[in-house]
């Protein structure tokens, strides 16, 4: 099978939408076909031996759509589905058309507020005795009006008549038909009564016309769908920062000499030099320097942070101080920036299962809006004429079946759902929060178990001195650091390298040693300014000792320090919780979430490291492949739960999780192994994570109810149910704002979630 991503032409309702779905989907060949209105994208799995992809294009061209493939280029950004380029093309197409449909409006809309004034001014003279009439003979007024209405339906309004006949040939019906259809009805009607008043006279009607009603709901809809398309464009924004964070040129060295080149010219292995000020091209590791980056593109924090030789470094993040050469590792499609692009691309293209209840109804939408609006003209027009008289119930008839026409449109139930997708995983990527897909956001939006792994999760990953306790009252913590640090430094164990990190941190001046031997399995030993010197584990006997004890009761490792055979203090080392766990842990429980941990560490480290950050409960001493399992086990109790770990020994937890969330940090991302990844690892992000899930699955639920609420309060009224009641009939021209006003509230409904706080 062959999966291809394509940017839809000539797509610009819920119901275009769902024609091309349906039309791609009936062919042989093609086993799923999803098309997004907010990003005019639609991606097709289909047999590329059977059809071929020329064929998708020739089999939608008929219905008035086009496909245009997204052809990868060899840039430093590809990112596989659209390219760094593919982007500001699109962009700069879409600014185009956007400017297209300002000069139209420019035009119609003040042409359509004059005539919309003077529609109120006769209202108003025919109601109130004292509002004087038009200064206008109805008979001229009528010919001006008919002049407009021909240039606003044929030439400004030409879509909507491209879109009856497609419907006609076809018979795919969009929203351009349901205005087409509803203002070309009014227009003859009006035209014909003008034009040959013999007609008028026999049937007995008023000079009445609607040439008004088409200028004015023209003008309207238009206007509407220019707003909605600059909001549209508005959605998209966070693709454009994070293609905007990449450097254009990289200076590498090369037989010894340094050129600058372009920054997809980059090869792995390349030595790249950096000066302050600059963006870093591409990934890599510092081979030579010292500098201060700001990383904020990826953790999100804007304090700057150190690196020296053999640290990693990534591209699109900025050198702020000092110069540094490093070694490029990864390019091109491999680099970080770039797959983050990718997946928040692929993100934001994806569906929501909320939205699967407006697909299915924007596919029978307009059709039956179609029949609804034939049996209102027919009903009027039979039972309307016994009550009414014929000529009364036949303007009834026409306004009722334009106002329908007009006020049912689809776009604000096609928009409702991934206007809010797009937006919400825009403002998580702002935030380090990269979300997979929208099923994930959604999901965790009901999430209401979360489990952690220890390691890496809530705590840093990696031992770190936590206690120095001198047993002898004539040495202090310094010195028992200082000794114990200058054996371990010739030590390649991670516990020694644990202890000179502390020292060097304390600034500490270490001794120069001799004699330094690995003593297997039990420490190492060195002379020390002419004393011999251990830093050795426990012995059995000491492991009674009070300080001991308590010591590993906490979970801790503990050293000892032996000079000239005689024990002189301890030195303990644990993994220690992460700076912003506790905070991270009371914001979840904040919002109702039970939090667990879930760990194969002893059952002591694991509740000592709970108890200092508040976890609810402890599942210790679990085996990796047992951690699914467990997860398994939640869910049986009716749990929702995510599951957030390193994305790599937890990746079956990750999987058997509601919602899997991957810690990942520095330039190794777990990006495939969760629906959700946190970048650097912060685990301030998971509350964050969960804010914005709910905040876009609230906007959604907002948007469905008012795209909703337009249709089922605006379609009784349009079709003039409450006349018989009160005497009340929604003219068109109303329609037409109510139309052009669902798909602009509910677009900037969504755009409110660019300004939400996430740490609340």
């Amino acid at each position: 099978m062959t999966t291809g991503t394509y940017t839809v032409k000539g797509m610009h309702c819920a119901s275009c939408a769902a024609i091309i779905t349906k039309k791609l989907s009936k062919v042989e060949g093609i086993k799923q076909v999803d098309v997004n209105l907010a990003t005019e994208k639609a991606k097709v799995e289909f047999d590329g031996d059977l059809l071929p992809e020329d064929t998708l294009n020739e089999i939608i061209s008929k219905y008035g759509y086009g496909l245009i493939a997204d052809q990868p280029e060899v840039c430093l950004n590809s990112t596989g589905s659209q390219t760094v380029s593919d982007a500001f093309r699109m962009k700069d197409e879409k600014q185009r058309e956007l400017q297209e449909q300002l000069a139209k409006v420019q035009f119609a809309l003040p042409v359509a507020l004059l005539v919309f004034l003077i529609m109120m001014w006769d209202i108003a003279s025919r109601v109130f005795p004292s509002v004087p009439n038009l200064p206008l003979p109805m008979e001229l007024l009528n010919i001006i009006s008919m002049a407009i209405a021909t240039y606003m339906v044929f030439k400004v309004g030409a879509p909507f008549m491209h879109g009856i006949v497609m419907f006609i040939q076809s018979g795919a019906a969009s929203m351009d038909t349901l205005i087409g259809i509803g203002t070309l009805t009014a227009y003859l009607y009006s035209a014909v009564i003008t034009l040959i008043p013999s007609v008028r006279q026999l049937l007995q009607i008023p000079d009445y016309t609607y040439f008004d009603v088409t200028i004015v709901v023209i003008g309207f809809v238009l206007l509407g769908k220019y707003l909605e398309a600059r909001s549209k464009l508005k959605t998209g924004e966070a693709i454009e920062k994070l293609i905007g964070l990449q450097a254009k040129s990289a200076l590498v060295l090369r037989s010894g000499n340094e050129i600058e080149i372009p920054a997809e010219q980059v090869r792995k292995g390349d030595l790249v030099i950096v000066k302050p000020g600059e963006k870093i091209p591409v990934d890599g590791t510092i081979s030579e320097g010292y500098s201060s980056i700001d990383e904020s593109m990826v953790s999100g924090e804007p304090v700057p942070v150190d690196r020296k030789a053999g640290d990693p470094v990534i591209g699109g993040t900025i050198n702020k101080q000092g110069s540094f050469t490093f070694m490029a590792s990864n390019v091109g499609s491999d680099t970080v920036l770039a797959r983050i692009i990718r997946m928040v691309e692929e993100a934001q293209g994806s569906k929501a299962p909320i939205q699967n209840i407006a697909d299915r109804i924007s596919g029978i939408f307009v059709p039956v809006v179609l029949v609804l609006a034939a049996a209102t003209f027919v009903i009027w027009l039979t039972v309307g004429s016994s009550l009414l008289g014929f000529s009364v119930a036949l303007s009834y008839a026409i306004s009722g079946m334009v106002g329908i026409l007009v006020i049912a449109c689809p776009c604000a139930l096609g928009l409702a759902t991934p206007t809010a997708i797009i937006v919400g995983i825009g403002k998580g990527a702002e935030y380090g929060i990269l979300i997979r897909n929208a099923e994930s956001l959604e999901k965790l939006s009901s999430v209401d178990t979360v489990v952690f792994d220890k390691t890496g999760t809530i705590t840093i990953g990696t031992p770190m001195v936590t206690d120095i306790l001198p047993l002898d009252p004539e040495i202090d913590r310094a010195s028992i650091l200082q000794i114990a640090a200058s054996v371990e430094k010739r030590s390649e164990h991670p516990l020694a390298q644990s202890i000179v990190e502390a020292a060097q941190r304390e600034k500490l001046t270490l001794s120069d040693i001799t004699a330094f031997e690995a003593l297997e399995g039990l420490g190492v030993s060195a002379i020390v300014n002419s004393a011999p010197v251990k830093v050795r584990k426990p012995a059995t006997v000491e492991k009674n000792m009070p300080e001991v004890i308590r010591l590993q009761d906490e979970g801790k490792t503990v050293v000892m320090i032996e000079r000239n055979g005689k024990v002189e203090g301890l030195i303990a080392l644990s993994d220690t919780v992460k700076e912003h766990a506790k905070n991270a842990i009371a914001s979840l429980h904040r919002k109702g979430i039970r939090v667990i941990m879930l760990t194969g560490d002893n059952r002591s480290a694991a509740n000592y490291i709970a108890a200092q950050v508040g976890i609810d409960e402890v599942i210790s001493e679990v085996l990796p492949k047992e951690k699914a399992a467990k997860i398994r086990e939640l869910q049986e109790k009716g749990k929702t739960v995510a599951m957030a770990g390193d994305g790599i020994n937890d990746a079956p937890a990750l999987a058997q999780a509601d919602v899997g969330i991957a810690m990942a940090t520095g330039t190794d991302i777990a990006m495939e192994s969760a629906g959700i990844t946190l970048l650097k690892g912060d685990i301030n992000k998971v509350s964050q994570a969960i804010t914005l899930s709910r905040s876009t699955m609230r906007v959604i639920r907002q948007n469905l109810f008012w795209a909703f609420i337009y249709n089922i309060i605006g379609i009784p009224l349009a079709a003039g149910a409450l006349y018989p009641f009160w005497g009340i009939f929604l003219n068109p021209v109303f329609s037409g704002l109510a139309m052009a006003g669902s798909s602009v509230s509910v677009v900037s409904n969504s755009l409110r979630l660019k300004a939400k706080k996430l740490d609340r």
